[in-house]
């Protein structure tokens, strides 16, 4: 069973919150007691990240269907069966591989800085052996060292020092072997193109990115150029939208959310 802190009435509908990579379920603290007036929300720590244990099961088997499986299983234990779910980067991505094996149980999906999947085997290949490289990073370096590198990534370049380095000394509590149990086998080269699923959905899809994140804005533009998904770009945010803009998240989230309720 995945750890996760929950918030709300359990009487009103269900939010499910799927961090992103290195975080864990207190990355939503500054959006969840407004989001807990509306909804009774369950954030979940993802495998080898904050309380869960490192991603268990065949290596052989897929890890996004791995880390649904686990989901999901965390879910029923809780006795929630329909919900509400929300996924930021690495979360969004299970959050796809979710909605394309579960769809029958969610009742709207929303996601934030979120890649749909790489077209080309040429690129997923190329992306498999950076992530090798960000894997050996990560098992060989402090960590403080591991995340200084991690956050000079150009998705973070709308982050400012002080910034960067808050981020750095929250995320040093991680376990590197834990994380690296969930970091190759959820890769974005071993992620199929998911692009098309709105189109074969009935849920609602939503899709948040900030305006300061010029790679994922120029992403959901053009996915939403082909697909029906509803598009939120938020002023004075980068990558981690409900981070930068916790007001303005809350505030694009809630209102959709309560016309699905």
């Amino acid at each position: 069973m995945l750890a996760y802190r929950s918030e709300g009435d359990r009487s009103k509908p269900v939010l499910v919150l799927l961090h992103g990579f290195l975080g864990d379920k207190h990355d939503w603290q500054a959006v969840l007691a407004r989001l807990s007036r509306h909804f009774h929300c369950i954030a979940l720590d993802l495998p080898g990240h904050g309380d869960s244990p490192a991603l268990e099961g065949d290596p052989h088997s897929p890890g996004f269907n791995r880390v649904v499986a686990q989901i999901l299983s965390t879910l029923d234990k809780l006795k929630v069966n329909r919900f509400h779910l929300l996924g930021y980067s690495l979360g969004g991505r299970i959050a796809l591989h979710l909605a394309d094996q579960a769809q029958e149980r969610l009742l709207s999906i929303h996601l934030e800085s979120c890649h749909p999947g790489l077209v080309s085997d040429d690129e997923r290949n190329l992306r498999l052996e950076q992530d090798a490289a960000w894997q050996q990073k990560l098992l060989s370096l402090p960590v403080p060292d591991f995340l200084s590198l991690w956050y000079q990534q150009g998705v973070f370049a709308s982050l400012d020092d002080q910034e960067r380095q808050k981020l750095i000394q929250a995320r040093s509590h991680n376990r590197p072997a834990a994380l690296a149990s969930i970091y190759l086998p959820t890769s974005l080269g071993h992620q199929a193109d998911l692009s098309s699923i709105p189109e074969q959905s009935t849920l609602n899809w939503h899709y948040y990115v900030g305006l300061q994140d010029d790679k994922f804005l120029a992403l959901a533009k053009a996915w939403q150029a082909k697909q029906k998904i509803s598009l939120y770009r938020v002023p004075g945010s980068g990558h981690n939208v409900h981070l930068a803009q916790p007001e303005a998240f809350c505030d694009l989230l809630i209102a959709q959310l309560r016309t699905q309720a």
